[in-house]
């Protein structure tokens, strides 16, 4: 795997939605290191304009969907998954892709991922806070190519998604029985784990993101 800078690629636009919530500045740094001209912004004209958008967040769904709400970005998050462009969902912000969850039954997702976030079976340690080994149900998704069969992944989270399309899941993991933690639906994916704090496999997950993000900017020209 490489996670040195993609050369070979042009430069990319990535808007890292920034609507309030947690340390934002570490998925954008990851994506700076790799190649991408990464910015967070709150600007709709400027996320609609990116080659790429990347939704991340940490702590609660509905806290995380209340400010993206309060911060008048929603429409900004669906209209960046529905025009095609690479679009990436980070922890919370893979969760507050789905329909619901479990943690905050009376707040809604956004949908873009049909499904519910459920807990962690009962019978081990919430939150899984520790590196975690993934099974790929996708290997020749073009985000984990390169990774291994096993990769190695840095998680922080009590719930796990549960699509409606099982065939949506990429990757799983083992903890209290088997997690999806991974998934893609057309141009988007989404991630439970920490990509921008697992180190090699982390940093070329979001390499295989940059060049994704390069291409469509050619295409667009």
């Amino acid at each position: 795997m490489t996670t040195a800078p993609a050369a070979d690629v042009a430069r990319p636009v990535i808007a890292v939605i920034d609507y309030g919530i947690g340390n934002l500045r570490s998925a954008e740094k990851a994506l700076q290191h790799m190649g991408a001209d990464a910015r967070l912004s709150s600007d709709p004209s400027f996320i609609a304009d990116a080659d790429a958008v990347v939704l991340p967040g940490v702590g609660a769904f509905g806290a995380c969907m209340t400010s993206l709400r309060t911060c008048d970005l929603e429409g900004a998050a669906h209209a960046a998954a529905a025009s095609g462009r690479p679009f990436l969902g980070i922890c919370v912000g893979m969760q507050m892709m789905f329909d619901g969850s479990e943690e905050n039954p009376a707040a809604t997702g956004l949908g873009i991922l049909p499904g519910i976030i459920e807990w962690i079976p009962a019978g081990v340690k919430r939150p899984q806070m520790q590196w975690n080994q993934l099974q790929l149900q996708q290997p020749d998704d073009p985000m984990v190519a390169g990774l291994g069969a096993h990769p190695w992944m840095y998680f922080v989270h009590s719930l796990h998604g549960v699509p409606a399309d099982p065939e949506s899941v990429v990757a799983t993991c083992d903890y209290g029985g088997t997690l999806n933690v991974a998934f893609r639906r057309e141009n988007v994916f989404a991630t439970q784990f920490h990509p921008e704090k697992s180190g090699p496999s982390g940093l070329a997950l979001l390499g295989n993101f940059v060049r994704a993000a390069s291409r469509a900017a050619a295409l667009a020209r």
